[in-house]
């Protein structure tokens, strides 16, 4: 069909639930990395469930999700050529070690940047603790629909993306991935078969199967928690970034930290590369 932005804009999202448990917190925390020091106590709060056991904050990004909804061939959007270039998180409160959320999702906004380039998709989706009614979280993300530009909609105005100091970073943290790393994400919900499949992933340009841009996300989440908030889960109020280039798992992740009172700036990139994997990278810490 043809890409009609006003569809879009006018996406008919239902509403998701799910729910989820100790467990499932502690397999997208092994999904990220944490662990791989297992004498690091600070780090057994987000993987024992005795004790005072807590959910990674970057677990947002992973619950209620509406899917692959692009995929829709109502949507007009050619999803082969779909890439996720930001992701935003607000957290109200701390995610609970299990039960059932709900989210409600919306296109907020959809830009033309031109026939050669593509289209900009924004999405909006707030998460709920289904038992008490509260906020958890707001998650926003941004599309870069390539195939889908030239439509004569408005090219903007972008929302400011934070800017990176041209200085050398306060604080550098290098966490390691596995080379199993994702295929242990993926059973956080995401089951692309780019990450798994090494046929699909040559078939799609890459060398082998990549990390998932939300794990590489979820690593720098790590890397913040552990160097600005002493791994104190409720200090992280927010956190958003781009994504600049994929991951191969088994890389190490550096993440470069600027510190700003209770602003946090960052960017990433895989040591082994010298690449920079995220980058505009800002988040809040109390």
């Amino acid at each position: 069909m043809t890409f009609d932005a006003d569809v879009i804009k006018t996406w008919p999202f239902e509403e998701v639930r799910q729910t989820y448990s100790v467990r499932d917190a502690i397999i997208y925390a092994l999904g990220i990395g944490m662990g791989m020091d297992p004498l690091d106590e600070q780090q057994l709060d987000y993987l024992w469930e005795e004790g005072d056991f807590r959910v990674v904050p970057t677990m947002a990004v992973v619950l209620a999700g509406p899917g692959f909804w692009v995929r829709d061939p109502r949507s007009g959007v050619d999803w082969r050529k779909v890439l996720h270039g930001e992701q935003g998180i607000e957290l109200f409160r701390p995610l609970p070690a299990g039960g059932t959320v709900s989210a409600t999702t919306r296109v907020t906004d959809v830009l033309d940047k031109g026939a050669d380039k593509g289209a900009l998709i924004y999405v909006e989706r707030t998460l709920r603790d289904v038992a008490t009614g509260e906020a958890l979280a707001r998650l926003t993300s941004t599309s870069f629909a390539r195939g889908n530009g030239g439509f004569g909609g408005a090219s903007g105005p972008q929302p400011p993306a934070a800017r990176i100091p041209d200085a050398p970073p306060d604080e550098v943290c290098d966490l390691p991935t596995s080379r199993r790393a994702a295929l242990l994400y993926r059973l956080s919900g995401d089951d692309n078969p780019l990450h798994i499949s090494p046929s699909v992933a040559r078939a799609g340009g890459f060398e082998q199967p990549i990390l998932h841009g939300l794990c590489t996300l979820g690593v720098a989440g790590h890397a913040i928690l552990r160097t600005c908030c002493g791994y104190d889960h409720t200090r992280l109020k927010s956190l958003k970034l781009r994504f600049s280039r994929p991951v191969y798992p088994g890389e190490t992740i550096r993440t470069e930290i600027w510190r700003r009172d209770d602003e946090v700036l960052f960017r990433a990139r895989s040591v082994e590369r010298d690449l920079i994997v995220l980058d505009n990278g800002r988040a809040v810490v109390a």
